[in-house]
């Protein structure tokens, strides 16, 4: 739910703190008032499209934010967050936007900065508003696929999940047989190119990790003089007379007399004797090195320039050796699928024919399922449409096929067509919903869709923005009853001038707006009981409030607790 709305400089309004709580918040107050303004603002916190005239006259830019507070952990909100790296923190959401006098904006979600698109994807998710002339989600026939497989829920999901694996495949054997289809001069030309790739890598004759083995020839024959020192040094300084070797073997020959005197000195020797013959190795050892190295300055040139040709085709090819092997074994293999381009077309178009005869049994599953679930939902929203005193409203789940020049066109969604169709007058054909309604039908139709809908979606908050205009009477009491319906899943936002929709409230706030030098300020304020009745009864009678108005706006709230209960 959005718990706290906070709005700085934007439109007339100056500074605004409002907090929300569950259920269903009504604002009323007189036209003008800034009641609008404040979904504006909520809008834009959401993502909707902004503009330096929102911003109050006379500043720098305008600040908004808002607090959500998320009861299920499941709550889509979590994933899109996680997928642009943005942290939840203890079931709370704070979304934030600034725009400046120039028309720019700055987004923050839960501190960290995004683009409007990201801001709008999380937004989405949080607040659904829906305005009297709404052309969004409801309205778009290209939302109506995604609805109805959100009212479907499980048994929509499972099987579409059968058919998304094979559609998957389905699609990269498409994209492999668009690629051999592609234009003949450029797959020669493709071929001439990869063909001179691998000709050169072929011709440079690589051994695995040769380029490692190179460099450490290469560093210990530019090295050979500082090793030839080391090696017979070290070797003269162990072997010959008078050396190391000597003074260690007379150690040897001292401890081996005193030997048997204890167990310690017994340890000793023993330790000395082990030295004198590993060092005795040891020296044999230098002496193999030193006899075995040699300099040749002809083999340095072919490791320096081998080494070059290695790191030429690297820049072309890959990082290493192994890459650039591994990047000649994948060419040759495209260089003979090209060479063999019609066997291949054949086999894949053999593959492709099997998979679609399978894709299209799931897509008929998955019709089925969907048929279904529509047979179910036009049955529901008939019944919310005979409740907002439409019973004569014909709805309709329209299917059609997706096709393409008479075949079946597969997509990742199946292979339906979906669209709402609505007739509301006897008679008259089934026509597409948004070009059927309007008015205060518009507002009953949309109304009776989103109660439905609204348990389904898992939306934070709801908002009607005077969608019940151009109704009165017993359909306006059903508005309101309609309106509570949802808020009891969902927090709803109301913008009303209808008594009946105010009465239900479990929230009232009045809207008002005052002039202090020569500014405009729009301020919010909770009513309580009195005041409650107060505005209702302003809302039946005009600008005078009778007591005749007051005693029918009690009776109004009497009727919207005995509804409610």
């Amino acid at each position: 739910m959005l718990a706290e709305l906070t709005i700085k400089n934007f439109a007339i309004i100056e500074s605004l703190t409002i907090s929300f709580e569950k259920g269903l918040t009504v604002l009323t107050g007189e036209t003008g008032a800034g009641k609008s303004i404040i979904i504006d603002a909520i809008h834009l916190l959401a993502g909707g499209r902004g503009s330096s005239e929102f911003v109050r006259y006379g500043e720098k830019r305008a600040e908004l934010e808002g607090l959500f507070l998320l009861d299920d952990e499941k709550h889509t909100v979590y994933e899109k967050c996680e997928q642009f790296g943005i942290d939840i923190g203890d079931g709370m959401v704070v979304l934030r936007r600034d725009i400046s006098e120039t028309g720019k904006s700055i987004c923050r979600v839960n501190g960290k900065l995004v683009t409007i698109a990201i801001l709008r994807e999380v937004g989405q998710t949080l607040v659904d508003i829906h305005g009297q002339h709404d052309n969004q989600e409801l309205m778009n026939e290209e939302n109506h696929l995604a609805l109805l497989d959100q009212y479907g829920g499980n048994k929509i999901s499972s099987a579409k999940a059968v058919y998304m694996e094979l559609y998957e495949k389905y699609d990269q054997l498409k994209r492999k047989i668009n690629k051999f289809s592609q234009n003949e001069q450029e797959m020669a030309h493709r071929l001439d190119l990869i063909q001179f790739q691998l000709d050169e890598i072929e011709a440079a004759k690589l051994e695995p990790n040769e380029d490692e083995k190179l460099q450490i020839e290469k560093n210990e024959i530019s090295n050979y003089e500082k090793m030839y020192d080391a090696l017979k040094n070290s070797y003269n300084a162990l072997h010959g007379e008078g050396k190391g070797l000597d003074w260690i073997g007379l150690a040897m020959g001292q401890m081996e007399e005193i030997s048997s005197i204890n167990d310690t000195l017994k340890e000793i020797s023993e330790s000395v004797s082990n030295s004198y013959y590993q060092l005795e190795d040891l020296s044999y050892q230098l002496r193999n090195e030193l006899d075995s190295l040699e300099f040749d300055p002809e083999r340095l040139n072919f490791v320096e320039s081998r080494l070059n040709e290695i790191s030429h085709l690297k820049r072309k090819y890959g990082h290493s050796v192994e890459d650039i092997l591994i990047y000649a074994s994948k060419i040759e293999e495209e260089i003979e699928t090209i060479v063999n381009k019609d066997s291949h077309l054949n086999k894949l178009m053999n593959e492709l024919d099997s998979i679609e005869k399978d894709l299209l049994v799931e897509a008929n599953n998955l019709t089925n399922v969907r048929t279904k679930c529509a047979e179910t939902l036009t049955k529901e929203i008939l019944r919310e449409l005979k409740e907002l005193y439409m019973d004569k409203t014909v709805f309709k789940v329209h299917f059609s096929p997706d096709s393409e020049d008479g075949s079946i066109k597969f997509h990742a969604d199946g292979a339906d067509v979906i669209e709402f169709y609505l007739s509301t007058n006897p008679g008259e054909p089934l026509k597409s919903l948004s070009k059927t309604a309007s008015g205060g039908e518009l507002s009953r139709i949309m109304l009776a869709m989103k109660s439905i809908f609204s348990e389904h979606q898992g939306i934070t908050s709801i908002i009607f923005d005077e969608v019940d205009t151009g109704v009165s009477g017993r359909v306006a009491q059903s508005i309101a009853e309609k309106i509570y319906r949802v808020s009891v899943g969902s927090q709803v936002l109301c913008i009303t001038h209808l008594p009946q929709v105010a009465a239900m409230a479990d929230t009232h706030l009045y809207i008002s707006k005052s002039t202090n030098d020569g500014r405009t300020k729009t301020s919010v304020k909770p009513l309580g009981e009195e005041e409650k009745i107060r505005e209702i009864g302003r809302m039946i009678a005009g600008v005078e409030v009778t007591e005749l108005s007051r005693e029918h706006a009690k009776e109004l709230i009497a009727l919207a607790h005995s509804a409610k209960n």
